[in-house]
């Protein structure tokens, strides 16, 4: 288990997921778990560190809002201009997934997140991620309270200290493109108010 220095955390952390590692780190709301999501062998560790049912989704996570646009042509212009307005930040958006992008982390949709975290400034990593802790347990604010077998079992560990400690917010975007529909599907780090005013924008006409 390594524990870099931050101006290498980012070269750091992309090898370990390239290497099909799992990894430790800070998002902008508490600390995650994150593995190659193309990589079944390293899905199914990370799942099992966390107790985590099979099967059971997660969201795909980008370190950059521009890659994550361009990575979704797919997505239509009333999605994009929404999700232009609220990432990076303390989101989980559920998106279309028309084209069965990443498979391997479930669900009817795509869950998609761009945090804007200082210490992975410059990761190009595409990560499947969730909490750093036992499914069902209290999220992780601090590194020291990570679950001492999940730090244990990971290849890389990330400190970037106390972190705001409250869930991203989730919002259901799936209807937005066809029916001007969206529904927050769980408060978190983002207020409502936030999120109504760029999904509404969202959909104004050009």
């Amino acid at each position: 288990m390594a524990r870099p220095s931050a101006p290498r955390s980012a070269d750091d952390f992309d090898r370990c997921i390239a290497a099909g590692g799992v990894a430790v780190f800070p998002a902008d709301t508490v600390y995650g778990l994150a593995c190659d999501p193309e990589n079944r062998a390293a899905i199914e560790r990370l799942y099992a560190l966390k107790g985590r049912p099979t099967g059971k989704p997660s969201a795909v996570m980008w370190f950059d809002a521009q890659r994550a646009l361009d990575a979704l042509p797919e997505l239509g212009p009333r999605t994009r201009a929404t999700m232009q307005r609220l990432l990076p930040g303390g989101v989980t958006l559920l998106l279309p997934n028309p084209n069965r992008r990443f498979p391997l982390a479930g669900g009817d949709g795509l869950g998609l997140r761009v945090p804007e975290v200082p210490l992975l400034k410059g990761a190009r990593s595409v990560v499947l991620q969730s909490s750093a802790n036992v499914a069902g347990g209290p999220d992780a604010r601090r590194i020291d309270d990570v679950p001492a077998e999940i730090s244990a079992g990971a290849d890389l560990v990330l400190d970037a200290g106390e972190l705001p400690g409250t869930p991203s917010t989730v919002v259901d975007l799936r209807r937005l493109e066809d029916a001007g529909e969206w529904a927050i599907v769980r408060a978190g780090a983002v207020p409502a108010e936030v999120v109504e005013e760029a999904a509404r924008a969202g959909t104004v006409s050009p």
